[in-house]
């Protein structure tokens, strides 16, 4: 690990003006290419104390022995040459995009004497025009099949054109009507490329004038009584309208635009782009990136514009880009982009209108498409098993821990305390042994005091059963003499079964307990366990703000790679742990906000509380009803009416409110607390600033 500042440049030595620098390591090997309107200024956040660097910065500093630069003229050749440098040295802390399939495009090889229209993959050469990408190379067949019979344009290889050339005889589609046959001669290498133009100008999106001639020359074929002639143009109409209806108009005007959006979190992002031309979406791609460096959205968007416009020119590149968030800055980017099209170029945040709403979907396929991507990475059993051997070594484990507990604390400002347990077996969830709990020990916020009870009751059910099943002796289970074990306050007795007989997971032990924490939290759980005389079962904590894996009695964190695979397993444990705590932790704080008087009475359900609200109009109403009155209600005897006065009566406010600057009493209604008629929870006024505090 080296120091920057061995190498950190002289002051005055690093020029104040644009340009793109590169860290180079030990070995020469360039590991990072950036981009700087100012070299002076973006090269000096890179040589500060560590400790204020990201983790990912920090780790690239450290790796690195060298850094140089080269100064442009402009930030848009900036640019361009950062674009060359990536492609060229292929740095391993620079965000690369891989896409997530190889992509087929339909390719009409113009530098050919005789185009030839097919499905290509890989990279684009040089005088082929390229339409797509499809999602499927059957998507492209079935679309040319429809439109070789109005543009018969050649499709074989060069291999059946050179045999045919040698026979005299076509292919089978030459004799269908499927191809002009210029193998044989029956169509001029000129007419052949005339052909060839039509048919690209047509799945490019100019299809309007075409249609309307096929049209003109239908009714010109019908008033000459050429009817056959008409009834062929007639078909090729209908067949170019199939062909069109494959692609639905998305976008009015004819418009031509790219739509680009970024879906991310901690250590990956997914790019969706969405390309419309001629109002129609003509293809559509994606990639997935691994983020080993600080990066934003907007620095996504940036990298994502060079590597889909960093070899294009001319029409590739759209009049039109739309993107979830502008790169900073912003001109030299559209200068850029303009640069490669050749004529003026915007790029935007789309506001409202069709555009917006197709972002909208491009950014719903962008969540699905990493969605789908973190799943077939954690179903993939080599994977699975890498990132179990990544942790087991990390951790100084003996054996890779193939189950796994992770524990989490939610609460809203301190109320509603409560906690969750979630169980990977094999690196893959185990929903069905979930567990969670409320914290009964103490009131208010203590996240450390917290997970130590939580840690203590489910171990000290563990304990149980192995008493119970004969694994322990009296007195070895961690259990004082004569202490009895209550789990979420219900005795253990005849409680460790579910209801077919099969003991409950809370008997089974985990390799590894994980918690959501630092120190304090990793320190409680090891404690918590240490108390109970359990010494099998190791110990970690993830850290959210800087990933870090934190174990006991260590003043230092692990740090795993941020391309491991161990780091991505702990980090989706933790995650579950987190969403299955907070959506406890909201159904209880929605059900606390609907409780209400009425709830204190013993026997009333909910039908029978809505029919004594409904016939009241309110619980006010209600209190200050007799007993007589209370008994109207259908289903409601002499001995609940009692009950229910009773228990108004103790809930009763001890005064009414006053208007202290009028003196008169406020007449308020009180809220109908059983959840009103209309079925919305109380949560639903709550403040923003509120709803959004859960940790």
């Amino acid at each position: 690990m080296a120091d920057p500042s061995s190498y950190r440049p002289r002051p005055g030595e690093i020029p104040d003006s644009p340009g793109v620098y590169r860290f180079r390591d030990e070995h020469r090997r360039v590991i990072y290419v950036g981009k700087a309107k100012s070299l002076r200024q973006r090269l000096a956040n890179y040589f500060q104390d560590l400790a204020n660097l990201h983790p990912r910065t920090r780790t690239m500093v450290t790796t690195a022995a060298s850094v140089e630069w080269t100064v442009v003229s402009t930030e848009v050749e900036a640019l361009q040459l950062e674009y060359s440098w990536i492609k060229e040295y292929d740095p391993r802390f620079n965000v690369k995009y891989r896409d997530d399939k190889s992509y087929p495009y339909l390719a009409v090889t113009m530098n050919e004497e005789f185009p030839r229209v097919q499905v290509m993959r890989g990279h684009k050469k040089k005088g082929v025009r390229y339409f797509g990408p499809y999602g499927h190379a059957w998507a492209i067949r079935d679309t040319v099949d429809l439109l070789l019979r109005v543009f018969p344009v050649r499709t074989c290889s060069a291999g059946v054109f050179k045999n045919a050339a040698r026979t005299g005889r076509p292919c089978l589609l030459g004799y269908i009507g499927k191809c002009s046959a210029p193998c044989v001669g029956r169509v001029t290498p000129e007419d052949h490329r005339d052909l060839a133009e039509e048919f690209c100008d047509f799945v490019a999106g100019r299809t309007g004038t075409y249609l309307r001639r096929l049209e003109k020359q239908m009714t010109e074929a019908a008033e000459e009584m050429e009817y056959e002639r008409a009834a062929r143009l007639r078909d090729d109409i209908e067949a170019l309208k199939k062909a069109m209806e494959k692609n639905a108009v998305v976008l009015a005007d004819a418009t031509d635009a790219d739509l680009i959006a970024v879906a991310e979190d901690e250590l990956e992002a997914a790019v969706q782009i969405f390309h419309v031309r001629g109002g129609r979406v003509r293809g559509q791609r994606g990639w997935v990136t691994d983020k080993v460096e600080e990066v934003t959205t907007a620095a996504l968007v940036e990298h994502a514009l060079q590597q889909l416009y960093g070899e294009e020119t001319g029409d590739a590149v759209p009049k039109e880009v739309l993107v979830p968030a502008l790169p900073e800055p912003v001109e030299p980017v559209q200068e850029w982009l303009t640069g490669r099209r050749g004529s003026n170029v915007s790029l935007r945040i789309p506001q409202r209108g069709d555009k917006k709403a197709l972002m909208e979907t491009v950014q719903r396929n962008a969540q699905q498409a990493l969605a789908l991507h973190k799943t077939k990475r954690a179903s993939d059993l080599t994977t699975r098993s890498r990132a179990l051997e990544e942790i087991a070594e990390a951790l100084d484990l003996d054996s890779a821990p193939l189950r796994v507990e992770c524990y989490d604390i939610s609460h809203l400002q301190g109320d509603d305390v409560v906690a969750s347990m979630v169980v990977f077996e094999d690196g893959l969830q185990r929903k069905s042994e979930y567990r969670r709990f409320q914290i009964k020990g103490f009131a208010g916020q203590d996240d450390v005091r917290s997970m130590h009870e939580v840690i203590t009751r489910r171990f000290r059910r563990y304990l149980a059963e192995k008493e119970r099943t004969g694994e322990w002796t009296d007195g070895e289970a961690g259990l004082a003499d004569g202490e009895s074990v209550l789990v979420d306050g219900d005795p253990l007795t005849g409680a460790l079964k579910d209801d077919d007989g099969r003991p409950r997971k809370f008997a089974y032990p985990p390799q590894l307990v994980v918690v959501d924490g630092g120190q304090p939290q990793v320190a409680a759980a090891r404690r918590a366990l240490d108390e109970l005389g359990i010494d099998d079962i190791a110990v970690c904590g993830l850290a959210k703000r800087l990933e870090e894996v934190w174990v006991p009695g260590e003043d230092d964190p692990v740090v795993l790679p941020r391309s491991s695979e161990g780091l991505y397993l702990l980090q989706r444990v933790r995650d579950e742990a987190h969403r299955f705590a907070i959506t406890y932790q909201r159904t209880k704080r929605a059900k606390r906000f609907r409780a209400g008087p009425l709830d204190d009475v013993p026997g009333l359900g909910e039908t029978r509380k809505q029919a004594l609200i409904k016939h009241f109009g309110s619980v006010k109403k209600l209190r200050s009803a007799t007993i007589e009155q209370i008994q109207e209600v259908p289903g409601i005897g002499r001995k609940t009416a009692e009950t229910i006065a009773v228990a108004l009566a103790r809930a009763a406010p001890a005064a009414p409110a006053v208007n202290t600057a009028t003196g008169e009493i406020i007449e308020d209604e009180e809220p109908d607390t059983t959840g009103g008629s209309s079925g919305e929870p109380v949560t639903a006024g709550l403040p923003d600033e509120r709803r959004g505090q859960e940790t």
